[in-house]
């Protein structure tokens, strides 16, 4: 990353009053020339007014207030629109629990001068995922095969969100017909980025579940990616991507 350049971190935050604080400061001491916007979805735990708060302290800490809890993509969408108007050279998606550690930030930015899109999977090298019962562990391994087989996307671990785009690529996929909300957004994202013939790098990190806070997971949310994988293959054929 030049002196010039910028990257952005985006926390996608709802009821995580027990970290944001810690993982901005942990993030931020690593290069002067990355930056923070936590988008916050009116958590009534008041994460929100936290962030405000680091906001007012840290001048690279921006928050984006939204009005109710629409799901993981809407949330993200949001946040890549503010980092495209800002000109932000680069845009991470990371979760604010500590589950991607940010002592793999200096590998994505050295590894993103090469490539348009770097994703940190929990699968390229092994089974890298600590603190998952065995249900939810077979669970990811196994939507991670099925997205493959069904959209042909060549990544080891496409439902991951450590990831770190290129601004270009945000800028040639059409954010509004983006449909998923919950984590098949992941694979939607990476499946139009591939379409488009940008570069993409898998890397490997260790996958810690949270301590504190609640997870996100739901059965919707894994309905939703069952369905939208074919959605997606069809749309692809269809070359209905924009």
């Amino acid at each position: 990353m030049t002196q010039t350049q910028r990257a952005l971190i985006i926390f996608p935050t709802y009821n995580e009053r027990d970290n944001i604080k810690k993982i901005v400061h942990a993030v931020l001491p690593l290069d002067p020339r990355i930056h923070v916007l936590i988008v916050d979805d009116n958590s009534p735990d008041g994460t929100g007014e936290i962030a405000d708060h680091l906001a007012a302290q840290e001048k690279n800490v921006k928050v984006l207030h939204r009005e109710k809890k629409e799901g993981l993509g809407r949330a993200y969408i949001a946040g890549f629109k503010w980092a495209i108007e800002n000109q932000f050279d680069f845009i991470f998606e990371m979760d604010a629990d500590f589950s991607h550690g940010p002592e793999y930030l200096k590998d994505f930015l050295r590894t993103i001068q090469e490539y348009d899109l770097v994703i940190g999977s929990r699968y390229i090298s092994g089974v890298n995922v600590i603190n998952w019962p065995m249900s939810r562990l077979l669970l990811s391994y196994f939507a991670n095969v099925y997205t493959r087989i069904i959209t042909g996307l060549p990544l080891r671990d496409a439902t991951g969100g450590f990831k770190c785009f290129r601004r270009e690529v945000l800028e040639a996929i059409d954010l509004d017909d983006v449909h998923s909300t919950g984590y098949s957004f992941q694979i939607e994202m990476s499946l139009r980025a591939w379409k488009k013939g940008y570069r993409i790098k898998e890397i490997p990190i260790i996958f810690v579940d949270r301590i504190a806070g609640q997870s996100k997971m739901s059965k919707k949310i894994v309905r939703e990616a069952i369905w939208m994988v074919w959605w997606l293959r069809i749309k692809s054929i269809l070359g209905k991507f924009n």
